[in-house]
């Protein structure tokens, strides 16, 4: 009979124990995280611009545009500009959207912006190639929140026939904490890449000339400390305050500055609205030889920016959108680059 009572006892002590689990709560630890779904974008609607209003001979590209959420657009043109035939692509976005950012970013080993763009693993809609460099060293400054790669801090120029080294203060493109966006002149003082000063005009350098100082606070005028966490260097300035102002002199940089080339740049307008802009080139058989520098910043004012500073071009133009490759390739093949610049998801 004992062995009775002690059966049931141990019955209802293990049937008490099952009901004592707090509601849901399983027997079996550590269950995986399930992650939460990632919140859905709001789906642009409609055939037309809403950003900017574009002018004649561009067109939104609903095809590159498939699928963009609200605030980000693309735009293609391939008709005459300046008497000559012109091919090029754009996205336009609102760096005020929550759900956008600009993204530079810097490769420790020199990669296809097609690369760059098959292995961001986050949401992206566009990747344009960045500033200049040289090997899988970038001489264009890279920010992203950190300073990933310094603009150039000095050039090696011929002065009276011997080799001197000059300090250029070379443009920039930034996007502050608020989201606006704007184009400077800027150098990095001292020994840390952190500290980087704007300045309201470029170091009066000129080949032939004796170099300027060293940039520093005081020098040029105007110096004062640029704090902006996302930013992109290229070169030269294209547009300042509203009006075309190519300093190819004063930054002392010359690469087929004159000659009909491929182009990238990065520009924005008076509203805030940023623009990624990729010019075909070197395509005669097609017939679209590209365009000069004076010529492009041109064609950018003519978009309704204000303010745009020149990438790097040539064969080192090309531009993702949607996952697709728009500027044919200069000579055909896409070249390895050390540093591009995301339009992507927050």
């Amino acid at each position: 009979m004992k062995s009775i009572y002690k059966l049931l006892y141990q019955i209802i002590f293990f049937i008490l124990l099952a009901c004592s689990k707090a509601p849901g709560e399983s027997s079996t630890p550590n269950q995986p995280t399930v992650q939460p779904t990632p919140t859905p974008l709001p789906v642009a609607t409609g055939d037309t611009a809403k950003l900017i209003k574009l002018p004649k001979g561009w067109k939104f590209d609903m095809v590159l545009s498939k699928g963009f959420p609200e605030g980000i657009e693309a735009y293609s043109f391939d008709t005459i500009f300046s008497n000559a035939k012109v091919k090029a692509f754009a996205v336009a976005f609102n760096p005020k959207i929550s759900y956008l950012e600009l993204k530079p970013l810097l490769s420790g080993n020199a990669k296809k912006p097609s690369e760059f763009y098959a292995q961001e693993t986050d949401t992206k809609f566009a990747c344009l190639n960045a500033g200049f460099f040289g090997g899988n060293q970038s001489y264009s400054l890279i920010k992203y929140n950190a300073v990933f790669s310094p603009n150039i801090k000095s050039v090696s120029r011929s002065y009276n026939g011997v080799n001197v080294p000059y300090y250029p203060t070379r443009a920039a493109f930034g996007i502050s904490s608020s989201g606006d966006p704007s184009v400077e002149w800027i150098y990095h003082v001292g020994n840390t890449n952190d500290i980087i000063y704007r300045y309201t005009e470029p170091s009066p350098n000129r080949l032939g000339s004796p170099p300027q100082p060293v940039p520093d606070e005081r020098f040029p005028a105007g110096g004062n400390i640029w704090t902006v966490p996302i930013a992109v260097g290229g070169s030269p300035m294209l547009l300042k305050g509203g009006s075309v102002w190519i300093s190819d002199e004063e930054e002392l940089i010359s690469i087929n500055n004159t000659d009909n080339r491929p182009r990238s740049a990065i520009a924005h307008t008076d509203k805030g609205i940023i623009i990624l802009l990729a010019v075909e080139g070197d395509n005669t058989t097609d017939g679209y030889p590209g365009i000069n520098l004076a010529k492009l910043a041109e064609f950018i004012k003519y978009m309704g920016c204000t303010g745009a500073i020149n990438l790097d071009g040539g064969g080192s133009t090309s531009f993702i959108i949607n996952g697709q490759s728009t500027v044919r390739p200069s000579g055909g093949v896409e070249r390895a680059v050390p540093g591009v610049v995301f339009i992507k998801r927050k």
